[in-house]
């Protein structure tokens, strides 16, 4: 906040266009060379420069189904068409099934690890077979907006993988586990060629100079991170085995959140025994969305 509040003392000017004193810290955080990072609007805000360079009409763009809402949106944005592969019944990346879907039109793959909404993540052996299918001038985008709440040791770090394949690119908010969804900044890190796409595609004085000051801010308190996201990290745990121990089944989640199917006839189920509660004078609260 204080960052923020100082940042604001000069909102009347308009914000360093280049994010340099921002790329410079995460170019700096993550070992990468300034010219493999670039930034946007959130994560979702890069997602979608990346489509622009990369994809249009007649193209493809491969993710699995359910995941992060945004990728349909902005791949039809793009003129794209969009390719959904269902999860696995385990609502996992269904890998096998995404690599069988790529043609000659296919220009990029959404891999969203851990997976919105479903918190599932792939490992890295699995991973790492899968990249070894996808040919090399097919984009594969690492989403991973919830890096930062994984504690399976299985899970590769994107930022490793794309050290090793010019075809990763990986992208990181700090939506969530930084807090400053409201300020709409995020970021890729990728090899030059890409990078400097994204830079391109960039809205002009998209970032506003608060969101840079307040990333910066945030990348230097990497204390107060290590303990929200370690308080969140046992809440979820305890939501997660609360909700098995009352019959759910819930897959194991890697983010900051859970996946609870209710389906049509177990909300149908619920409302009924909500009925016969509220006529026996208790009231049992919300029973489905």
């Amino acid at each position: 906040m204080e960052a923020v509040t100082a940042s604001a003392s000069s909102f009347n000017r308009y914000p360093d266009m280049a994010c340099t004193a921002l790329m410079a810290e995460l170019s700096e955080r993550f070992a990468v060379p300034a010219s493999h990072v670039a930034t946007g609007t959130g994560s979702v805000g890069v997602a979608q420069q990346l489509l622009q360079a990369t994809a249009g009409p007649g193209d493809e763009v491969i993710y699995a189904w359910r995941s992060f809402e945004a990728y349909p949106i902005i791949t039809r944005i793009s003129g794209a068409t969009p390719v959904q592969v269902p999860l696995t019944p385990g609502d996992v990346h269904d890998l096998d099934a995404m690599a069988e879907a790529i043609t000659d039109r296919t220009r990029l793959i959404f891999v969203c690890n851990p997976n919105n909404p479903t918190g599932t993540v792939v490992r890295r052996a699995e991973l790492e077979r899968f990249l070894d299918r996808v040919p090399s001038d097919v984009l594969v985008v690492l989403d991973e907006a919830y890096r930062e709440f994984i504690r399976d040791t299985e899970v590769p770090d994107g930022v490793e993988l794309y050290r090793q394949r010019p075809n990763v690119c990986v992208l990181r908010t700090f939506s969530k586990a930084y807090g400053l969804a409201g300020l709409r900044v995020g970021f890729a890190i990728a090899h030059e060629p890409v990078a400097a796409a994204l830079r391109k595609t960039a809205v002009p004085f998209g970032v506003s100079q608060i969101a840079q000051d307040a990333a910066i801010a945030s990348l230097r308190a990497e204390d107060e991170l290590i303990g929200r996201v370690g308080s969140l990290v046992c809440e979820r745990n305890r939501v997660t085995d609360a909700l098995r121990d009352q019959g759910w089944t819930v897959p194991e989640t890697q983010a900051n959140f859970v996946w609870l199917r209710l389906g049509s006839a177990r909300c149908r189920s619920r409302r009924r025994a909500s009925r016969r509660v509220w006529s026996s004078g208790r009231s049992p609260g919300r029973v489905c969305g």
